[in-house]
């Protein structure tokens, strides 16, 4: 197992001290409204503050002390609790349109609100109650992170605006192309970027340098975030799968069985053969681990998996020298090297 380096552990406990007082008092004032209203906020504080790397937080924070800031900063600590709220608020949403059971190592929100309504035998149909809940649950924590950017400089406010429009075109066009059956590697690397790129690293590097005073550092960090962004979406690709799922927390497989168009899933079309295409046919429908497996026998045999190891390997060398080409501090240069092998060798 990668364990996370330290540069990532001290941001994640600011972070997480941000936030922990925020649910409590999220969770008090709406309780007083409404009894029913805690059980929501429970809900709310487990799937945030239950797992998570914190990684766009960190990319944010170590921008900023790239950037002659600190880590510390109020401004910046609100950003990356901004940063960690809007990514919940996507995986919430995301886990309703894939149909995914697990996120976290528990029950998805979805789930876990359809089975409180079947086990009281509430009205209605179980299933659409729990998506509902869900797609408020995951609104809601939209509007905390957008309450924490509430007081961000103008600079800093365009951008959270433009993070969060890409977050959303990102996931369209995840699921149109999935839709489509799309296979190519034009279409995986669009995806790609907007959906999990963009919105993981570059922008959030951004932010931080912004926060800062120094917008030029962070359009100069898109050469190390850019190239970095795709190792890990690529990286995240090779977990979906052939992680282990007691490390991931959801079911290995799954972007298998929703279709996602991974240059992975490309690669291998390029290179199969009839019988190895007609395996690979199955990919975006209810598979069994067998059929899982068969799949990953392919992308093996295709060197897909190959191709997509030496593109990560490529990206984080190329990232890590446009970094080492800018004129930083020892200490965030060191954190953002650090941050840059962990999510590229990653296993969970």
């Amino acid at each position: 197992m990668t364990a996370a380096p330290s540069p990532l552990l001290v941001v994640a406990k600011r972070i997480e001290g941000r936030l922990d007082p925020l649910f409590d008092d999220e969770q008090q004032r709406w309780q007083a409204v409404h009894p029913d209203l805690g059980s929501f906020f429970s809900r709310l504080r487990r799937m945030v503050l239950g797992g998570g790397k914190r990684l766009r937080p960190a990319f944010c924070a170590w921008a900023a002390a790239a950037a002659g800031g600190s880590v510390d900063d109020d401004a910046v600590v609100d950003a990356g609790a901004a940063l960690e709220l809007l990514h919940a608020f996507a995986l919430v949403h995301d886990d309703v349109m894939d149909g995914s059971d697990r996120r976290r190592g528990e029950p998805t929100v979805h789930v876990d609100a359809a089975a409180v309504h079947a086990t009281h035998s509430w009205q209605g149909d179980a299933r659409r109650y729990g998506d509902a809940v869900a797609i408020l649950a995951g609104d809601y924590l939209h509007v905390m992170a957008d309450h924490l950017m509430a007081r961000a400089a103008p600079q800093a406010a365009g951008l959270w605006r433009d993070l969060r429009a890409e977050l959303n075109i990102g996931q369209y066009l995840d699921v149109a192309a999935a839709a489509r059956g799309a296979v190519d590697s034009e279409t995986a690397t669009l995806v790609t970027r907007y959906k999990s790129g963009l919105y993981t690293i570059e922008r959030p590097l951004e932010l931080g340098a912004v926060l800062a005073g120094d917008a030029s550092l962070g359009r100069a960090l898109a050469a190390y975030g850019r190239p970095l962004g795709e190792a890990f979406q690529l990286r995240d690709d090779v977990l979906g799968t052939f992680g282990d799922e007691a490390l991931l927390g959801k079911p290995v497989g799954d972007d298998l069985r929703e279709g996602k168009p991974t240059l992975l899933l490309a690669f291998a079309h390029e290179r199969a053969d009839p019988r190895q295409k007609d395996t690979l046919g199955s990919v975006g429908g209810p598979l069994d681990l067998e059929q899982v497996r068969a799949i990953q026998t392919v992308m093996r045999q295709t060197g897909a998996v190959e191709r997509v190891e030496a593109h990560i390997a490529d990206r984080t060398v190329n990232a890590i020298a446009a970094l080492q080409s800018l004129d930083l501090a020892p200490e965030p240069l060191d954190a953002l090297t650090e941050l840059a092998h962990f999510v590229s060798a990653r296993s969970f």
